[in-house]
């Protein structure tokens, strides 16, 4: 088996963040709502501050906040990988190497957002990070946000270091590209781990080769990924089929509107089947509508996800 899935596993959760009123982050929330998720046994892994974490809209040290209450919280039944990546080299090897102070080993790094670099920059930005911190780096290429994609052959430039260990693709954006992953690494690091970050991409990605998945769902579907992957492994196409049909109608849903993050309407369906109030996602993002509510909660009832 791979050696990143062997310690991470096939399901990586990347944990939404939880606010108060003010939107001020509820860590209490937080806490309550990765004890959930460990005693309902939804993941194999907790990332913090990632997309779904809203990193791009939280402070530095709320994000190094974070990362302490999911260590303490954790108390190593569930690995925790922290999501560092930042606009800036010099911010996300900082904020790495917090991660690393912490005890946390393996850092999901998101290519550099808003200034788009070449992909020089790109390899340059990550060699920098991988050569300043004794973290394990793992890529995460979203170009729907950062707007830059991150291509297969700098992905093989930067599998040529130690501790660039993966990759995390946003494969609804670039469909065939974890196959590109695959093919440009394989030579250089027979154990880089390919992950699919798109809960819709499930199925077409694991035939392409992706070894797990960084599944937002995962805080409601958790149980029914992990039969996905099983059913796969064991030639049951058609039971892998039936199980992921229930989480593709969900997770489409929470784009209506053109909503690009699905935080919006994912954390009130979180809330509905966790009982763990969330808030609504922070400013500038919008909050669910009744309407758009009430698509999902329709869903989540037909799936048996609600009473």
């Amino acid at each position: 088996m791979n050696q990143f899935v062997e310690k991470y596993g096939q399901i990586l959760l990347p944990l939404i963040t939880p606010y108060d009123a003010n939107e001020e982050v509820d860590y209490g929330k937080y806490a309550e709502l990765i004890e959930y998720l460990i005693q309902n046994d939804l993941c194999d892994s907790l990332i913090v501050t990632g997309t779904t974490g809203e990193a791009s809209l939280l402070t530095f040290d709320e994000r190094v906040k974070l990362m302490e209450t999911a260590v303490k919280t954790a108390a190593g039944r569930k690995p925790v990988i922290a999501g560092t990546g930042c606009a800036s080299t010099k911010e996300t090897i900082a904020l790495t190497n917090k991660a690393v102070d912490l005890g946390i080993e393996t850092c999901l790094v998101v290519c550099p957002f808003y200034n788009k670099p070449t992909q020089e920059g790109l390899y340059r930005h990550f060699k920098a990070l991988a050569e300043a911190t004794k973290a394990d780096i793992m890529l995460y290429n979203i170009p729907i946000f950062v707007g830059v994609n991150l291509e297969a052959e700098t992905v093989r430039r930067l599998a040529a270091l130690p501790n660039i260990v993966g990759v995390k693709d946003e494969a609804g954006i670039n469909p065939t590209q974890v196959t590109d992953f695959f093919l440009a690494t394989q030579d250089v690091d027979p154990d880089f781990a390919i992950y699919n970050g798109d809960d819709v991409m499930l199925l077409p990605t694991i035939v392409q080769g992706a070894m797990g998945l960084v599944s937002g769902g995962a805080h409601i579907f958790g149980h029914e990924i992990r039969a996905i992957f099983k059913a796969f492994a064991e030639g049951d196409n058609q039971r892998a089929k039936e199980l992921f049909v229930p989480i593709y109608r969900f997770c489409k849903s929470t784009g209506q509107n053109g909503r690009i993050l699905p935080n919006s309407i994912l954390r009130p369906a979180i809330e509905l089947v966790t009982g763990i109030h969330l808030g609504p996602a922070r400013s500038p993002l919008a909050p669910a509508t009744e309407e758009e509510t009430a698509v999902t909660t329709a869903i989540l009832r037909e799936i048996g996800k609600l009473n």
